[in-house]
């Protein structure tokens, strides 16, 4: 599940701490925007030292590398190949296929798609070798591009490339970060909109986003519902030679059975 990707700067050894006592589904340490130049190799070492000492429970623990066309990059990745149990590295500024990153330390890969290239090279960054998830940076790609970071975090245009792409290579599309703190009434309507494009989670930046990112990219209660009578209804259905049927009113076939099977696999992997 990756309902809610938590970013912690890689140099604040506090925040890094308290990030396991948190409720997001991952953790994505961040060596890239959050640390000044001067600070790198410092944030380097902190993760180095932390990483096995801290119990992640059952988060995967990524880190955000600086893009691959600075002189950080290839140091980032000696940390990242050091760490054997860190689930993977997120690749911002992402431009051209990466799979040349993934054969160099075999880790689960999630590019960010932050410039005009990397969006036009969209298709070949989610067939990369070792791309389990695809994400969104939406201010810098306003930046790119000279537009506003409001209009360009609500673009629908990019945000159903990515979720179109990600999904025709059984690809995890993650929705953008929301730089509002104060304003979680708009971070839970951008939320929203994420899932309903078919987004399967989002970057969060501090604790109080986690909570709502976790129950909005979770099945609700009636969705369950509705996929429990789905299910039963249309295998009985199956086994009389039936194709399509009538649930509460509605036509249900092939095509809602899967949606509800969907449904049900993601809350019973929250169960458990």
């Amino acid at each position: 599940m990756r309902r809610s990707q938590l970013y912690v700067p890689a140099n604040n050894e506090q925040k890094i701490r308290k990030s396991v006592t948190l409720d997001a589904d991952e953790i994505i340490l961040d060596l890239e925007d959050a640390v000044p130049q001067a600070e790198k190799q410092k944030a380097r070492d902190l993760v180095k030292s932390l990483f096995h000492e801290l119990d992640w429970g059952k988060k995967a623990i990524w880190i955000r590398a600086n893009p691959p066309t600075t002189n950080h990059f290839l140091k980032d990745l000696e940390l990242v190949s050091s760490l054997d149990a860190l689930y993977g590295v997120v690749i911002p500024k992402a431009e051209e296929s990466v799979t040349w990153v993934n054969e160099l330390c075999e880790k689960s890969l999630m590019p960010l798609i932050e410039t005009p290239r990397g969006l036009l090279s969209l298709e070949k960054l989610v067939r990369s070798e070792g791309v389990v998830a695809v994400g969104y940076g939406a201010a810098d790609f306003a930046l790119f591009v000279g537009g506003s970071v409001t209009q360009y975090s609500s673009n629908v245009y990019i945000k159903s490339a990515l979720v179109i792409t990600a999904s025709a290579y059984g690809v995890d599309a993650v929705d953008n970060v929301f730089f509002d703190l104060s304003d979680i009434e708009g971070f839970v309507r951008q939320a929203q909109e994420a899932r309903a494009l078919g987004f399967v989670g989002k970057q969060v930046i501090h604790p109080t986003q986690i909570p709502h990112a976790n129950r909005i990219f979770s099945p609700t209660e009636e969705e369950v519902s509705w996929a429990k009578s789905v299910i039963q209804a249309y295998e009985e259905a199956e086994s009389k030679g039936k194709g399509a049927l009538k649930v509460q009113d509605k036509l249900v076939d092939a095509v809602h059975y899967r949606i509800a099977r969907r449904i049900l696999d993601a809350y019973e992997r929250l169960e458990k």
